[in-house]
């Protein structure tokens, strides 16, 4: 999966022959799971139209600061542009439109949502040989990497005026590559290997039945999105579920039991910097299990149970580097309970979860949790999607390593 995927990229178009070239440059954003929209400066126009980047992008193209052709006028607000994008990307960026960048001379949309942004600005270079290498020119990529902003070079090869040199707009999977290899150099968890535990687990009673919990395995999932989205290498070891995850730096480890739960984390956990340990593990499991079906014969039928490994626990107990962070689910006395389990369980972060409050535990899109640390500073949250939730408990991890 790209570093682009569901990423909200504003792509600005300029005049330039070059323009013809961001109808494919699109379909390589929407081919990465981007979210694109177009705004053209009015000389682009004249090289490619806004009916094909808008069926390209599936969004509006935005030119003008208002549209004159409809009845209302509607304002084209170049402020909730700006404040709309992930990442801007001006290509081609011609000399006349740096020019208007590294000045401030807005008189254009493009100009105005740029000078509104609050992302990340890289910008596409495309012109003649001269042009490239006019001081005016260089001018403007000082000021503009002065900024903050980053120059996709150009590269070498035939021009349009019939000339070879450099000048030419980089070509378009080198932008895509520019732009994946710049934003991954910058994710917070790069290089960070972390263990996640999701699902619940099945203790087999015979060939057919077994002792469960109603986990869906939903918020493990999410936090390994989150976490890979971030960077990190991800272990995901999970129970049976029907949760499913695509993505390069995810490695999905599939299990049934506690023990094999168990085995898997403890096949990795000496080489990770982080374990989250979000899976509903079960407490105990048969202490025999029946190698045929139980045929249904007795009024009354009787389990004897034994407790299973405390994943958690053990892991606790092999910790040296690793920030460790536990899960909760209580139904009474929470902080009380949660707080007896980081320091039974050796941990650094527990998530606590309580049946008590509303939106919260299984079977859910949504979560409410409590965060409490090694020093038992108590922190509660909002109810929030699992996924935001997700993205909570992991800046709690990147606190850790550079706070």
């Amino acid at each position: 999966m790209s570093v682009l995927s569901g990423k909200k990229i504003l792509l600005g178009v300029s005049g330039g022959i070059a323009a013809y070239k961001t109808a494919s440059l699109v379909r390589l954003f929407i081919k990465a799971g981007a979210h694109v929209q177009v705004i053209m400066t009015p000389a682009s126009k004249d090289f490619v139209t806004p009916l094909t980047l808008s069926t390209l992008s599936k969004n509006p193209v935005y030119s003008t600061f208002f549209n004159q052709d409809e009845e209302d006028e509607k304002w084209n607000n170049h402020v909730e542009l700006g404040l709309w994008a992930d990442l801007m990307l001006i290509a081609p960026a011609t000399a006349n439109t740096m020019s208007k960048m590294a000045n401030g001379t807005c008189d254009n949309l493009l100009i105005a949502t740029y000078l509104s942004a609050k992302c990340p600005v890289y910008f596409a270079p495309a012109m003649d040989l001269d042009m490239y290498k006019h001081p005016s020119t260089l001018s403007s990529f000082t000021a503009l990497e002065q900024f903050g902003n980053t120059i996709i070079p150009a590269e070498s090869g035939e021009l349009a005026s019939g000339l070879s040199g450099e000048g030419r707009m980089a070509e378009l999977e080198n932008i895509i590559a520019f732009l994946e290899a710049d934003l991954e150099s910058k994710l917070p968890l790069k290089g960070k290997k972390i263990l996640i535990t999701a699902g619940p687990t099945y203790e087999a009673i015979d060939p057919v039945r077994f002792v469960g919990n109603h986990s869906s395995g939903k918020m493990g999932f999410d936090i390994a999105k989150s976490a890979a989205n971030l960077g990190a290498s991800v272990i995901l070891v999970t129970g049976p579920t029907h949760c499913f995850v695509n993505h390069s730096l995810i490695k999905v480890i599939k299990v049934v039991s506690a023990q094999e739960m168990y085995d898997a984390c403890h096949q990795f956990y000496a080489d990770v910097d982080v374990a989250i340990a979000a899976a509903a593990v079960a407490d105990y499991k048969p202490k025999n299990v029946a190698e045929q079906k139980i045929k249904k014969a007795e009024d009354h039928f009787v389990i004897e149970l034994e407790k299973t490994k405390d994943i958690l626990l053990s892991l606790g107990k092999a910790k040296k580097q690793q920030f460790l962070i536990g899960f909760a689910l209580e139904t009474e006395n929470e902080i009380e309970n949660a707080k007896a389990k980081i320091q039974k369980k050796n941990l650094d972060l527990i998530v606590l979860n309580s049946l008590q409050d509303e939106g919260a535990g299984f079977q859910k899109t949504t979560n409410k949790v409590t965060f409490i640390d090694k020093d038992f500073k108590i922190e509660p949250m909002e109810l929030k999607s699992k996924e935001a939730v997700a993205d909570d408990i992991l800046n709690k991890v990147i606190a850790h390593f550079y706070e």
